[in-house]
């Protein structure tokens, strides 16, 4: 019982973390166009994080069959255990932690989703069996999908804008959409909450449902499947996540904001819509993806309408291979905390 809890508080940490490290894809424009001050950025972008709650709750019919269910049926259930999902855990923070001090704007769904699967298959001697190849596959394929989603919508949005508002004085165009950003913002801040903290759900859903037969398991934490989902779990994912926004993730937010390509509010109006569509989108097809791939390829389309070279290629491509990077390094680090948490317990 006791290690089923250290489990379920270091899902937590990192749901806590994925905020933190996700913090500057909601918040990045909204600064760099000053609309407003990093600390009332993160206030209001944690706010809306938590809004994404009651939204599930209320609008979107619950946890059992979204992007949750989807992130639990990476590894089947028949393997997972207690360790395993430890293993993932660790793993997935401890990437996080390293791209966050480097300033990488890497994904955490892929890391926790690398990690989960490294340590079953390390867990289970290397039998691929243990994980849902389907399942990985079909996340997998949006680490090129989510930001080519989002570059193509940021296009869209942004020559849609622009047409709009052909005929509208600049200066006032700018005034408007300084005031649109904190719609844009909040939509993209609710699609952040709804895709990332239903992650750490469905992890924690997992290995609850793997601990059934353990002695002593108190009602509240009894469930057969995801459908069964206690509102505790969904609550407290959507808690520590806006929390971990509050903290804000400073570092990557320069990268976010103003490396890829120079951003003005119309701009950061344009990559915000664009990323929370391609969010939307992700939840509908119940998959995870990442909110930093989703803003990153918006910020590409809405900064190729100007000029192809208007967008720092170089920086996309080093994004792009740490991206691909992120799924087989949480995986082997998953492994080998497999192999140290085996030998301690």
């Amino acid at each position: 019982m006791t290690f089923l809890i250290i489990v379920i508080i270091l899902a937590i940490i990192f749901d806590f973390l994925n905020g933190f490290h996700d913090a500057a894809n909601s918040i990045a424009t909204i600064v760099s166009t000053r609309v407003l001050t990093p600390v009332q950025a993160v206030l209001w972008a944690a706010l809306f994080n938590f809004v994404a709650y009651f939204i599930a709750v209320h609008f979107l019919g619950g946890f059992g069959h979204s992007i949750a269910n989807t992130v639990a049926k990476t590894v089947r259930p028949d393997f997972i255990t207690t360790e395993i999902v430890a293993a993932g855990l660790i793993a997935a923070i401890t990437w996080n932690l390293i791209t966050w001090w480097f300033g990488i704007p890497s994904s955490s769904s892929h890391t926790l989703i690398g990690g989960f699967a490294g340590a079953a298959i390390a867990g289970n001697h290397f039998n691929l069996a243990s994980v849902d190849g389907g399942t990985i596959t079909f996340i997998a394929a949006f680490i090129v999908g989510a930001p080519l989603i989002g570059m193509v919508t940021g296009l869209l949005v942004t020559l849609i804008t622009y047409h709009v508002t052909k005929n509208v004085k600049p200066a006032k165009a700018d005034k408007w959409f300084k005031r649109l950003q904190l719609v844009s913002s909040a939509g993209l801040s609710i699609g952040h909450g709804l895709n990332d903290s239903q992650k750490v759900i469905g992890v924690i859903g997992a290995v609850v449902i793997a601990n059934q037969t353990l002695p002593g398991l108190p009602d509240f934490m009894k469930m057969s499947n995801m459908g069964e989902m206690h509102n505790w779990i969904p609550f407290t994912c959507f808690t520590a996540i806006a929390l971990g926004t509050m903290f804000g993730g400073w570092k990557i937010m320069k990268t976010m904001g103003s490396k890829i390509t120079k951003i003005t509010s119309t701009e950061g109006f344009c990559a915000q819509t664009a990323s929370a569509i391609t969010l939307y989108i992700s939840e509908g097809l119940h998959v995870p993806v990442s909110t930093t791939h989703t803003i990153s390829g918006a910020i590409m389309g809405v900064g190729a309408v100007k000029r192809l070279s208007a967008v720092r290629w170089g920086i996309t491509f080093n994004l792009f291979w740490a991206w691909l990077l992120t799924i087989p390094v949480s995986a082997i680090l998953a492994g080998l905390f497999y192999f140290v948490i085996s030998a301690v317990i």
